[in-house]
């Protein structure tokens, strides 16, 4: 019984999956083509004479995105120190110098 459940979970997420995949490419412009495209061509444009990056992705990332990947990094940090704490090991406290 477990089996044929199993079965039919995964057969209802693949049917879910195909009928996603189908609906990005629908009839307007497709998966791939967006309908509306200003705000690429303004990045594409004024990428180079607005922050003198030829990299369109560094631009976006360092100038438009900066304080974003800034606190990012910020959240990053703090959850690594957290989980360093956390899980660091503690030396045994020695009372009179006897352990």
């Amino acid at each position: 019984m477990r089996k044929i459940f199993a079965l039919l979970a995964l057969l209802v997420i693949f049917v879910f999956l195909i009928l996603a995949v189908a609906e990005l490419r629908g009839e307007e412009g497709g998966f791939g083509e967006p309908v509306n495209t200003a705000m690429d061509d303004y990045f594409l444009q004024d990428s180079q004479p607005h922050n003198q990056a030829n990299n369109v992705v560094t631009a976006i990332l360092f100038d438009y995105r900066g304080l974003d990947t800034l606190g990012e990094a910020t959240v990053l940090f703090s959850a690594v120190s957290g989980v360093l704490t956390v899980l660091r090991k503690l030396k045994p406290v020695t009372r009179g110098g006897k352990e």
